[in-house]
């Protein structure tokens, strides 16, 4: 298993720096993935929902640490790349194409969408972009 493709978008938030969606395998996507600043530094938080109870449930999660590192890892190595100015928010951070493969739609070849520019976006618009092509919800 690879991941295939990374895409950052990140937030003006105090605690939520990021919204993360990552592909593995160029046939399984994981969205509202979230880089968080906490007290000790920088950490992954998996899409979670919110249970009647109250405590949060994670919707979708490793199920091992090392797989855990892996992934947290390579978010945050494109995360860091992203404010660094290496990447262009929201472009997608992937493995190159086979040729037969082609590119993605509104890409020329090994060119990634460039969208605005690092800490342009409100958190709403952020949530509007992740959760539009997700089943959740925006309010």
């Amino acid at each position: 298993m690879e991941i295939t493709d990374v895409r950052v978008y990140p937030a003006r938030d105090e605690k939520v720096r990021a919204f993360v969606s990552i592909v593995f395998d160029r046939c399984f996507m994981v969205n509202d993935i979230k880089v968080i600043q906490g007290k000790d530094g920088l950490f992954v938080s998996m899409p979670s929902r919110k249970r009647k109870s109250g405590e949060f449930k994670d919707v979708a999660h490793p199920l091992n640490s090392e797989t855990r590192k892996w992934v947290e890892e390579r978010i945050l190595g494109v995360y860091q790349a992203n404010l660094d100015g290496t990447v262009c928010e929201g472009a997608s951070i992937s493995s190159p194409l086979s040729p037969e493969a082609g590119t993605r739609p509104g890409e020329a070849a090994g060119q990634p969408q460039l969208g605005k520019g690092i800490g342009e976006r409100s958190l709403e618009e952020v949530e509007r972009l992740q959760f539009g092509d997700s089943f959740w919800e925006v309010s």
